[in-house]
């Protein structure tokens, strides 16, 4: 094992996945709790959430400038994705829905409810290539006023749903999780990785990734542990050009292969939430950690949203 101030090597495989002399870098802070990294290629721009502020800020990668964008609504903006037209969907708490923001600016609310009943607060989403939306819904925005407005949950349980946008059709697609967070698909899509983060909230302890295979109808069979998070919890990750998993815990970022070997870490000064790769090349690591956003360029590259 190879252990720097910034990074471990716990795998060869990972050695050409980071430099070690690489810095990680702070663009912003002052937020309370920053999430739902999601990067535009076409304004070459991060945008993420302070959550408990209710307001999502703007990085211009150009200019370093960072703008408040979208504030004060009582949206309390979590995960967010790009869709298939480059379009922001991102989960609200505030709201308990999935959203879409339009090239013009107005907001599109995709899903509120589930056979009649409000969402608990939708946390994280991936748009599949076949258009469709998979979004996790714990309730982490309805327990307190924190990150969302204190309420009664409407649904029994906390689950992970698929929207088809093209006729509205919602379905239920998990059943057994304590508290689903961040989700994402391999490759080739052929299997869904979903984080159950329910040892923040449970006696239950839950503090793992699932895998799931996705058959041809949209249903989901398996969920086998994945991976254990063996520092807090895992929340948000997504996937590189290998298929290896990029995900977030309390010290830093850690990096699996896809047969589940921790492969090694990237060391952040505060607990991570989230990450995004982004850059015109999609080999900068971008990373939302409690009050700060962090970036580190990587000899790796991110897979397309896209």
């Amino acid at each position: 094992m190879i252990k720097t101030d910034n990074y471990e090597i716990r795998d060869e495989r990972f050695k050409r996945s980071v430099k070690l002399d690489e810095p990680i870098e702070q663009l912003w802070t002052g937020g309370k709790w920053t999430e739902g990294p999601v990067y535009s290629a076409m304004f070459r721009c991060l945008i993420w959430s302070d959550i408990p502020n209710d307001r999502r800020l703007r990085w211009d990668e150009l200019s370093d400038a960072v703008a408040d964008i979208r504030s004060g609504l009582g949206c309390y903006t979590n995960g967010a994705t790009l869709d298939r037209q480059g379009r922001i969907v991102a989960c609200e708490h505030g709201t308990r829905s999935v959203t879409r923001i339009e090239y013009d600016g107005s907001v599109t609310t995709l899903a509120s409810h589930f056979n009649g009943k409000r969402f608990n607060s939708p946390n994280d989403v991936v748009v599949k290539s076949d258009g469709t939306i998979w979004f996790t819904d714990p309730a982490y925005g309805i327990e307190s006023d924190y990150e969302g407005f204190q309420a009664e949950p409407e649904i029994d349980g906390e689950h992970v749903y698929c929207l088809d946008p093209a006729d509205g059709q919602i379905s239920q697609v998990t059943t057994d999780f304590a508290c689903p967070n961040g989700l994402a698909f391999s490759l080739d899509e052929k299997t869904l990785y979903i984080a159950d983060s329910g040892g923040t909230r449970y006696p239950s302890g839950e503090h793992h990734i699932r895998a799931f295979s996705v058959l041809d109808n949209g249903e989901l069979t398996g969920g086998e542990v994945f991976a254990e998070c063996e520092a807090g919890v895992f929340d948000g990750f997504r996937l590189d050009t290998q298929g290896r998993i990029w995900t977030s815990a309390r010290d830093g970022v850690h990096c699996y292969h896809p047969d589940g070997t921790l492969l090694g870490k990237i060391f952040v000064p505060e607990e991570v939430s989230n990450l995004c790769f982004g850059g015109l090349k999609r080999n900068r690591l971008f990373i939302t950690a409690s009050t700060s956003v962090y970036s580190v360029l990587l000899p790796t590259t991110g897979a397309r949203l896209h």
